[in-house]
């Protein structure tokens, strides 16, 4: 993949968010010494459309995502144990890319507005209070690092990863020419990002604080999410496959499952539940 192509096409989906139809799938994941197991996949969206960008709650109880309804985006909240969904905003604009705030009253999202601003807000689970939380900056995607700081995608060519202290009211770049991918990496303060300098993407950790880099791995081919799980190893997904790859374990990118059994291909985003568990992956509803 050459970091030409690969740039258009992230710019591109970036402004458009590029809502072609998809689904939101939930999987039992079991994890053992030497293979990983995917199964038991619910279609958590049910939707036609565009369902997309989840994540799961700081409690691994539910997940978040967005969803179309009357030709617009807004965010659903997946219950695991009672199989419910809850529509959280009914707003006129189109929000994207929910996630749980630390201190869990809250989740932020990236909210594109009908006159084309698009800014990163907060808003309360009750749906009482809805803010911009940081201002002046083109936001496209985001992972919180602590309650009082936040990393952000920022659209720009090129794509830069900066950091808003929330505490403080700063913000510092700390990197640029990233893909949308943005992780903390469990039991850790770092985050992992695809670096698109050279042409193979590359999977590095970086530290909010620092700004410190480590190169960690070259990433899959043609993918552009990663998932971590609590052990420390990477899942990332491609067509109907999905890979591993645990960092100083293992050499290169290992297939561990194939979602063509459940008539399920074209993965885009995936992300691990807070206890490794669950794993729910966003797959093309085009070709099921």
């Amino acid at each position: 993949m050459k970091i030409n192509f690969l740039c258009l096409t992230l710019l591109a989906s970036l402004f458009s968010f590029g809502q072609t139809d998809t689904d939101v799938y939930l999987f039992d994941l079991i994890i053992g010494d030497s293979i990983i197991v995917v199964n038991n996949p619910i279609n958590i969206s049910d939707n036609k459309g565009y369902d997309n960008q989840p994540s799961f709650l700081n409690d691994g109880t539910g997940i978040l995502f967005s969803s179309t309804r009357n030709d617009q985006t807004d965010i659903v909240l997946y219950n695991i144990e009672s199989n419910s969904k809850n529509w959280l905003t009914d707003t006129e604009a189109n929000e994207y890319s929910p996630l749980q705030t630390p201190n869990k009253k809250y989740y932020s999202v990236v909210r594109l507005e009908k006159d084309g601003s698009q800014l990163l807000w907060l808003y309360h689970f009750n749906g009482k209070k809805e803010e911009i939380l940081i201002d002046n900056l083109h936001v496209g995607y985001q992972a919180w690092h602590n309650k009082k700081m936040i990393v952000t995608f920022v659209i720009d060519d090129p794509s830069s990863l900066e950091v808003s202290n929330l505490k403080y009211k700063i913000k510092y770049p700390i990197d640029k020419n990233i893909g949308r991918s943005i992780v903390k990496i469990p039991n850790t303060e770092l985050m992992s990002i695809i670096r698109l300098e050279h042409d193979e993407p590359e999977i590095y950790s970086i530290d909010p604080v620092n700004s410190e880099k480590k190169y960690i791995a070259d990433a899959l081919e043609d993918s552009q999410d990663i998932a971590w799980t609590p052990d420390g190893t990477m899942i990332m997904g491609k067509n109907d496959k999905l890979y591993k790859l645990k960092p100083e374990v293992d050499k290169d990118w290992i297939e561990f499952a194939s979602l063509s059994s459940f008539g399920l291909t074209g993965i885009t985003r995936l992300a691990v539940s807070p206890f490794g568990n669950k794993i729910v992956i966003v797959v093309d509803e085009a070709v099921k």
